[in-house]
């Protein structure tokens, strides 16, 4: 296990969305080993002897919701977690399915029908942190619903305050997008849920679902939509084009006393510009702030 680093009142969550793992090995769109690039990124995570709470997977997990692809992404998800000592978060995406979802990445019981097609909703606590998981999929289609009946759970669950606040996740975005055909996808009557989160102790709403980086609000409280692990929608596409691009990337996200803040974090290969100790760096700008007085 990673030793712990940094203030005791700090807690870093990681945030991969949108994974898209297949069966069979199976590349995306022909051209994607998403396997693959999870993997490195695990690898990258856990190789940085940095401090993480919990991962966050919010949905689009694999491709089409085969059970073979969701056992493939457990296989790497789950000793990279045990090796931070970092809780497992799944929330569903458009691209999931709900019986394999639940028998493979939550251990039910396949018994258990009414449970299996039902909404995958869930509150998992991190060190004071409240995480609240909220199925914004519909069997059959690509954007995003809430029910009254979740609504009213999540009603129910958000009266009583956390010790450290709330992360919100769901998969599609309750905010509008320049991207014509990721505004068409989102989460539909946002206005539903943010009558719910206004005043509450959310202090954040994660997704993923858009393949791309954004951010904007809901009921004054900040909404992140991370950057995809398989691959990235072009969000500045020639007019009247839909292009998506090589390239993958993760979130992490710090709460940090009174403030959460969420980073994007490139993880496509790439050549290292520099590489110096930290605290060398932090001596140069001490230094530049004693010259200018």
């Amino acid at each position: 296990m990673s030793t712990p680093t940094g203030p005791s009142d700090q807690l870093t969550i990681v945030q991969l969305t949108d994974t898209h793992i297949t069966a069979g090995g199976k590349l995306v769109h022909d051209a994607v080993d998403t396997l693959d690039s999870l993997r490195r990124t695990l690898d990258r995570i856990v190789g940085s002897g940095r401090r993480v709470d919990a991962l966050v997977l919010s949905g689009d997990l694999t491709d089409n919701g085969a059970p073979e692809a969701y056992r493939r992404l457990r296989a790497v998800v789950e000793p990279a977690a045990a090796a931070l000592g970092a809780r497992i978060v799944y929330a569903m995406g458009n691209h999931d399915e709900r019986t394999a979802f639940g028998t493979e990445l939550c251990g039910r019981s396949t018994k258990d029908s009414g449970g299996l097609t039902a909404p995958y909703d869930a509150v998992h606590e991190v060190h004071g942190l409240r995480i609240v998981v909220l199925d914004s999929t519909t069997p059959g289609r690509h954007e995003g619903w809430l029910t009254d009946s979740q609504l009213n759970w999540l009603r129910g669950t958000l009266s009583r305050p956390s010790a450290r606040g709330t992360l919100l996740v769901l998969h599609h975005p309750p905010i509008p997008s320049p991207v014509t055909t990721v505004n068409y996808l989102r989460l539909q009557e946002p206005d539903r849920l943010a009558s719910v989160v206004a005043g509450s102790d959310v202090r954040m709403i994660l997704c993923g679902h858009a393949h791309l980086t954004g951010t904007g609000a809901v009921a004054g409280i900040p909404v992140w939509v991370g950057p995809a692990l398989s691959y990235r929608v072009d969000p500045f596409a020639p007019a009247g084009r839909h292009r998506g691009h090589a390239g993958y990337g993760f979130t992490r996200i710090d709460v940090l006393g009174d403030a959460v803040v969420a980073t994007a974090v490139e993880a496509t290969p790439a050549e290292v510009v520099y590489d110096i100790p930290e605290q060398d760096m932090l001596d140069r700008l001490r230094a530049l702030a004693l010259e200018a007085g």
